[in-house]
């Protein structure tokens, strides 16, 4: 059996994402379990919306809080994750479109994206963040 290359899991992976376009799941943060958080106790939303070739947009909804949308972008073989934070009237926050590009230790269903210079610039202390976004084998579940 071949193995896919690292651009080939990150190719692969933006398709899973691409395919689960109108797709909505649902949870709650379960590590760490901190009340302090901004999610703890709260309904996670993310719908998979607005997919095209390049770029799919996954607005992510945190209680009754629709201001995150996360946008996953390909470029070759390449995929970034953004976080883009709004205002209630659509303007831009002044934390926003933080994130970085996949690393090389992807696999076709799970992408870990390492903060960016930007980002580490935004938020110094965000600057070793890695976020992981892992489908379940059949797509039905999303962890982030």
């Amino acid at each position: 059996m071949a193995c896919a290359s690292t651009g080939d899991a990150r190719v692969a992976f933006f398709e899973t994402l691409r395919g689960a376009c109108g797709a909505r799941y649902e949870g709650s943060k379960q590590f760490p379990d901190d009340t302090t958080d901004a999610f703890h106790g709260k309904l996670l939303v993310a719908t998979v919306a607005e997919c095209n070739d390049s770029q799919v947009r996954v607005p992510f909804v945190v209680g009754a809080d629709s201001s995150r949308t996360w946008v996953f972008t390909t470029r070759d073989s390449t995929l970034e994750l953004k976080h883009d934070h709004r205002h209630a009237d659509g303007t831009p926050d002044s934390v926003t479109m933080y994130g970085g590009m996949a690393n090389l230790e992807g696999a076709p269903m799970s992408q870990h994206f390492e903060a960016d210079a930007y980002t580490s610039r935004l938020i110094p202390a965000a600057r070793t963040n890695v976020w992981t976004v892992t489908f379940s084998a059949d797509a039905k579940e999303l962890t982030y």
